[in-house]
């Protein structure tokens, strides 16, 4: 694996605790009427997580930016994106964990917000951060013709060509097998998509020039799949206290996975050379991807 800067641990929970100030401010009150709706919004993001998508906007905006050109209008709309991608991620976990879906009690240490509120609530929280999503992206502080490059590119990643698309082939293939070729597409869409998306909106937003913006997609494709090629490892190696949601779920369900199709030893291979895709990717940028550099290793060593 690559070098990561020696603050990077330093960085990325910096970067945690911003994004979550922002969540934090973006959100409706929960003292603002429907307040049950809007508790259950706060519950389902504020409920702790890794922010790794909002990191990789962080990060993609740091790779992209010319040196001593960052701004504030930047600096906000970094924010904004980083939130938005954020509310999705959120949506996609509450709707996940239904019941006529996943159907988990547990998430993030938590109970799944179905559990903590009701169905009906869970459902109205996960389509509410959708629409909240996109008018942060409408409210970037940036050439209007970013901003609709912006938002296409996070509608496109978390609709039925992307995140949407790859959940409805998870659900309509359990129980079957897949070829390998078949199990990457599905993960690209369902996992990989937003995570793309994440880094791509950062170099959007930062103004990333046609060469930069050719690195940052090899390195999302990379570390898009990596991270599903991680979950599947932990579903099956981990516990469900150390990942803070139901362990051995896919394999009891028989739902495809790298590990039922490729075995333990043939998913951590594959880890290792997408890790090092993801690197490669970097090195035309230089220093400036040292960031997305250390969260690809943090994104490969994690351990929930």
């Amino acid at each position: 694996m690559g070098r990561e800067p020696v603050d990077f641990s330093l960085w990325l929970q910096e970067r945690v605790e911003h994004i979550e100030g922002v969540l934090e401010q973006v959100l409706p009150s929960a003292e603002t009427v429907p307040e049950g709706l809007h508790h259950a919004m706060r519950y389902a993001v504020l409920g702790g997580g890794k922010r790794v998508r909002a990191a990789l906007v962080y990060a993609a905006g740091e790779a992209s930016l010319q040196t001593g050109s960052e701004a504030s209008a930047q600096r906000i709309a970094l924010d904004h994106a980083a939130a938005a991608v954020e509310l999705i991620h959120a949506y996609s976990l509450v709707h996940d964990d239904l019941p006529c879906m996943d159907d988990d009690a547990l998430r993030r240490g938590r109970p799944t917000v179905h559990v903590k509120f009701n169905e009906a609530t869970a459902m109205l929280a996960g389509d509410a951060l959708q629409p909240l999503a996109f008018e942060l992206l409408g409210l970037m502080p940036i050439a209007p013709a970013l901003t609709v490059q912006a938002t296409q590119l996070l509608a496109r990643s978390a609709g039925s060509l992307g995140m949407v698309g790859g959940q409805a082939i998870d659900c309509g293939s359990v129980g079957h097998a897949l070829t390998g070729d078949q199990l990457q597409q599905m993960h690209r869409m369902k996992t990989g998509a937003l995570l793309e998306a994440s880094v791509l909106l950062g170099g959007i937003v930062a103004g990333a020039s046609s060469a930069t913006r050719a690195g940052l997609e090899s390195y999302a494709g990379a570390i898009g799949l990596a991270f599903q090629v991680v979950d599947d490892i932990l579903d099956v190696t981990s516990d469900t206290a150390t990942l803070g949601k139901t362990a051995g779920k896919d394999a009891a369900e028989n739902k495809p996975t790298y590990v039922s199709i490729m075995g333990l030893d043939g998913s951590r291979d594959l880890l290792r050379s997408l890790c090092d895709q993801a690197h490669s990717a970097l090195l035309p940028l230089g220093p400036s991807a040292a960031h997305l550099a250390g969260i690809a290793n943090y994104i490969v060593d994690r351990d929930r």
